[in-house]
Order: C-alpha cells, then structure tokens, then sequence
C-alpha cells in the first residue's frame, strides 16, 4: 500500500507543478484585431485600443434598438444581450450571456481606472446580485439596453445620474488597457459632466432606469439564428484545485479524511444557444480512512461554473479497507470504468490575479464494495462509497 505521507507529498507536487505555467487575461489574444504574442508594446496598444474603438462602434451602431428580454438582435435586445451582440460583432468573440457571468468573467478594476470600451455592472432593485451591464463610452456616459423609464432600449445614460450612481456595483475590463487617453483618446473622468446627457435617446435624468437582466429567467434552450449564437464557439478554461475531504461517519477515525484535488481542462461552448461548459478533470485523491491513493478521469458538465455533474473511470492504489467498532472491514472494486461520479457546487468566485478563485463543495460517490465477510456495520460501507469534500478552485479562462 502506499503510504499516506508519500501519497500527500506526490499529490502536492503534482499541482504546484501545474499550477506554475498557467496565467491568462480576458481577451489579450484569439480575437479580431488581435495583435501577436510577439507584437512590441507600442504594436499591442494600438491594437488594443483599434480593438475598444470596434467595441464603442458595434454598440453606437444599435442605438435605438428596443429592448426585448432574452434578444440578441436588432429587433430587439436586453442588457446583456447588447454587450454581448456589440463583441461579437466587433470582434468574433462570446462573452457569457448574463449580467452577473459578464461580472464574473471581466477584470475587476477601479472606477478611476475606467476607460471607453470597458463595462459597468449595477446591482437594480432590492438584490445583491449583478443584474445590470453596459459599455462605458468615455465622458461619464455609458451606452447600455434599458428595460424600464422614459426611455428604453439602447440608449446613452450618465453615471453621475442619481439612480445610477447609487446602483453601480464596479466596472470590468474585457480588453487590455490602452494607453493615455484610452480608445479613440475619449476617455475622462467617470464623474465629469456628461456633455451628451440631453442627447437624442438618452435617458433623461430623474427617469427610472431598466430594472435589466438581472431578471431574466434561465432558460435551458434560447433560440437565436445560427450566426449570432455563436455555436460551436467558446474559449477554454484550465485550472486546479485542492480540497481536504471530510469523516463524519466513523466517529473513530476523526474528522480529517485526507485530500482531493482536480486538474481541468475545460470549455464553454453554446451549441443550442445555451451557454454550457464541459470539461475533463484528473482527480488525485488520497483517501485516509480507506488507505488507497486514487486516481478518476471524469468528464464533467454543467450549465455554468457554479454546479457541475462529473463521471468517469477510475484506478486505485492499496488495500482498501476501514476499522470501525473495533472490527475491520475490507472491500475492492476501487478500480473501474465507472469508478467516481458526483457533483461540484461553487457559488461564487472572486478575481485574484487573472485568475478566478471559487471556494467549492463536493460530493462523489466511489465504486467501493465489501464482500461481506466481516462486520464493521453499515457506517463503514456509507463511508466506503461516499467522499464529501470543501476546497478552493482555480480557474484560468483562455
């Protein structure tokens, strides 16, 4: 059997390994316009900021569009739906679909720091979720899909208005930063006078504002022409994570199990015009109350980050086996092609460094089985087939 204290040590290893080499930003690379990973700074610049003036012209173009919930198009569009169109047009690239997956995905920046081209998120209603998004356009304005007020659909609105500045909840960066001046040299202080604020289209100040996205209901298919669902397309994840697993079965055997962790390669693709994300995972675990280093190969999927399904093969390393109430009980069959299965569940995520940091549980059923010669009560073959586990995971998306 291999022992615990060099399963540990390997299982360490292997993910500081891992983790060394990975690091990516929101869209630096692999879209329209963008420059090469050899490109000079000067060269990077300018295409950065070509790129945001692409962005603040596809979103210019619909102004005026009216707001439909769940649209994408030109007939008619919701908030999220706007930013997402305005990328995709300009650029080639999806960006996730709601509000609250454009905020988790962006870079996470100051106010100060805003340049045209970035987004802006606002929390609407009584929630403390991101239900509102869009495009800063430089002076104070930003051009956004409003659902609700005098007037709605895509229109220019000010931060410094009195709903706004008490409902914005922070600003993102998609696009690296571009130099002095920003895209197109329009940018300015968030909180300067807005010149435009009495433009055609505009939200007229005192207005309600749209009660946005944040609304929207998830649906499992959203129709949309083939073109604009952008199917088949997405951008990939890597990442790992690292987690102690959990006894709350065998009294005996304390409350520390041993340690889970998971290398993943991943994609979000949207190929119904749903966006789902699927993925592949190698999950070293080292199981203290079994005795066994294990190694599952699961494919996973889900509807987002934040709830996951997983399943595959697996191999298993020692003699499986638990003591409880003073008897032993052994069992086998660790090592199959359906070996682990279970569910990840990660609520949130914070921004840390280019990468997404997501505090997670897990619950996994192992293929262990007992062959009945020896009592060691129905605990023991619970605590055989069941591991539960809380961590933190890792996500880099390319």
């Amino acid at each position: 059997m291999l022992g615990k204290g060099r399963a540990f040590c390997a299982f360490a290893a292997v993910f500081a390994v891992c983790a060394a080499g990975l690091h990516a930003a929101p869209l630096r690379y692999g879209f329209a316009l963008a420059p090469s990973p050899s490109a000079s700074p000067e060269q990077r610049e300018e295409a950065f900021s070509a790129a945001r003036g692409r962005v603040l012209a596809a979103a210019k173009s619909f102004e005026g569009v009216p707001y439909v919930f769940g649209g994408t198009t030109r007939s008619g569009m919701d908030c999220s739906g706007f930013v997402y169109r305005s990328f995709r047009e300009a650029l080639g690239v999806s960006l996730p679909r709601t509000s609250e997956g454009m905020f988790l995905w962006s870079e996470r920046i100051q106010r100060r720091e805003i340049q045209p081209g970035d987004l802006v998120f606002f929390r609407t209603g009584r929630t403390a979720r991101i239900t509102h998004v869009g495009i800063y356009a430089g002076g104070g304005r930003f051009i956004h899909s409003a659902s609700q007020g005098r007037a709605t659909g895509v229109i220019f609105s000010s931060l410094s208005e009195g709903y706004w500045a008490r409902a914005y909840a922070g600003s993102g960066r998609a696009l690296p930063k571009a130099g002095a001046g920003g895209a197109q040299g329009a940018a300015s202080a968030p909180g300067a006078a807005d010149p435009s604020a009495a433009a055609p289209g505009s939200a007229a100040p005192g207005s309600v504002p749209a009660a946005a996205d944040g609304r929207e209901r998830r649906f499992f298919f959203r129709r949309r022409a083939g073109a604009e669902a952008g199917q088949g397309e997405g951008r990939m994840l890597v990442g790992f994570a690292a987690a102690p697993t959990w006894n709350a079965i065998i009294p005996e055997a304390g409350a520390f199990r041993g340690m889970a962790g998971q290398l993943r390669l991943g994609a979000e693709v949207s190929p119904l015009g749903q966006p789902m994300i699927f993925g592949l995972e190698l999950r070293p675990e080292w199981d203290g109350l079994l005795g066994v280093f294990r190694a599952p190969l699961t494919l996973s999927w889900g509807l987002s980050d934040r709830l996951r399904f997983f399943a595959g093969p697996a191999v298993s390393f020692g003699s499986p086996a638990i003591s409880a109430n003073g008897q032993t009980r052994r069992y086998s069959g660790g090592t199959s092609w359906l070996g682990a299965a279970g569910v990840t569940a990660a609520p949130l995520a914070i921004r840390v460094a280019g990468a997404r940091v997501s505090p997670y549980g897990e619950l996994a059923w192992q293929s262990y089985s007992s062959d009945g010669s020896e009592s060691a009560g129905s605990a023991a073959d619970v605590a055989a087939g069941l591991r539960f586990s809380t961590g933190l995971r890792l996500t880099w998306r390319r």
